[in-house]
């Protein structure tokens, strides 16, 4: 079965940094790019940053440059957001997305998890 598994969220004090990863399993993810993306309740979803397949390239919004390092391990079919300095308004459900990179399609999207920025 193809799925990408988030895990990594929970509570954090504002400025804290938190690590979340995006298992993949059931194919080769290095072969997509990987985003991430948060949602809030009743605000439509952010896109936070796409690295390329093979890990060279990454890129950010304004919102998140600088504090958001997304990485990928090919040998662990796993990709990664380190968030730093965090921000109440970081408060979201993050999820990761494979997408084609010839397309831009999205192939399979993670079911989600929770990070909550609180003191």
């Amino acid at each position: 079965q193809e799925q990408l598994v988030e895990s990594g969220g929970g509570l954090v004090l504002p400025g804290g940094s938190l690590r979340l990863s995006c298992a993949a399993s059931g194919f080769i993810f290095g072969t997509y790019t990987m985003s991430w993306y948060r949602q809030t309740p009743g605000k439509e979803r952010e896109w936070v940053g796409t690295i390329t397949t093979t890990g060279g390239s990454t890129i950010y919004p304004d919102s998140v440059k600088g504090r958001f390092t997304i990485s990928r391990d090919t040998d662990k079919n796993t990709g990664y957001l380190q968030m730093n300095s965090l921000k109440p308004e970081d408060t979201a459900i993050y999820y990761c997305t494979a997408r084609s990179p010839i397309t831009g399609s999205e192939y399979l999207r993670g079911q989600g998890t929770q990070v909550t920025v609180s003191s």
